[in-house]
């Protein structure tokens, strides 16, 4: 979708006040519900994708399955909201070898597990919004011992909120960040609340 277009520093995929904000991703739905509502903390429009079972309601992105992304930017960034529930997301790559790679994050898992195809993750969040930075090509390099070529599908699954997604060129702060990127809107002779942030392990677990 993305491979012959100019993609710069930031490349959004999902802003949840857009126009259409699901418009590239495929949406399933079973015993749940995916939707558009305001969310009180931020006083604003979020993607809320919610069901009983995490893994039959989730989002996935590009919606045409014979279509992937082609996005090279090595850093992804979801800003989401914690419901206490079970959640979990997925990110498809493609390395220099050629072999597409899936690494997967879970709040339900405890342990690291890796085999060739597939990295998954235990993953923690603090109350309330999170801000979760993920450095593809850091974990490619550390888990497989290959280079990151570009993140070919997203898939999010229940339960969260979502403000964003998007990708980065490399980390940046948070006074680094375009006005529209940040979570909270600046408010005058107030303080902007902090962002939580994702707890991932800080050296994903390499392959036995």
């Amino acid at each position: 979708m993305f491979r012959g277009t100019f993609q710069g520093s930031f490349l959004s995929i999902l802003y949840s006040i857009g126009r259409q904000p699901l418009q590239i991703w495929e949406e399933k739905v079973q015993n749940g519900q995916i939707g558009r509502i305001t969310d009180n903390d931020i006083r604003s429009m979020v993607v809320e994708v919610e069901g009983v079972n995490v893994s039959t309601t989730y989002i996935n992105c590009p919606a045409d399955p014979k279509k992937t992304l082609g996005i090279r930017l090595p850093v992804m960034v979801l800003i989401i909201k914690n419901l206490k529930k079970d959640f979990s997301f997925e990110i498809q790559v493609l390395d220099d070898n050629n072999v597409r790679r899936r690494f997967r994050a879970s709040t339900y898992r405890s342990r690291c597990w890796v085999n060739p195809f597939i990295c998954t993750m235990p993953l923690r969040l603090d109350d309330g919004w999170n801000q979760l930075h993920l450095n593809l090509s850091d974990y490619t390099r550390k888990v497989y011992g290959t280079n990151y070529v570009e993140t070919l599908r997203v898939q999010i699954h229940a339960n969260c909120r979502i403000r964003r997604v998007y990708f980065t060129d490399r980390l940046y702060s948070e006074d680094e960040l375009p006005r529209e990127f940040k979570l909270f809107w600046p408010v005058p002779q107030q303080k902007p609340k902090q962002s939580n942030c994702t707890v991932l392990p800080s050296r994903p677990p390499e392959l036995a």
